[in-house]
């Protein structure tokens, strides 16, 4: 049995198969500029943190969401 595949046929899996390519390049695009994001936020974290080393802030305490059980006075170390 032979299979009769007419011209329009090829044509229409043709451009399903570059459609399909083309989506595949463009998801591999966002996730390259997504990793690149994350990876400058990181080194920006990581210069921020460089730039503050030894600095001491104070920050204000939120009553709304203090428990007396988070809260302690002091810790003891052994």
């Amino acid at each position: 049995m032979l299979l009769f595949i007419s011209f329009r046929q090829i044509l229409v899996i043709l451009g399903i198969i570059l459609l399909m390519r083309f989506i595949g390049k463009i998801m591999m695009a966002r996730r390259v500029i997504k990793e690149q994001d994350a990876l400058k936020q990181q080194l920006a974290e990581k210069e921020k943190a460089k730039k503050n080393y030894g600095k001491t802030t104070i920050g204000k305490i939120n009553k709304q969401q203090l428990k007396d059980s988070d809260y302690t006075e002091f810790e003891e170390i052994d």
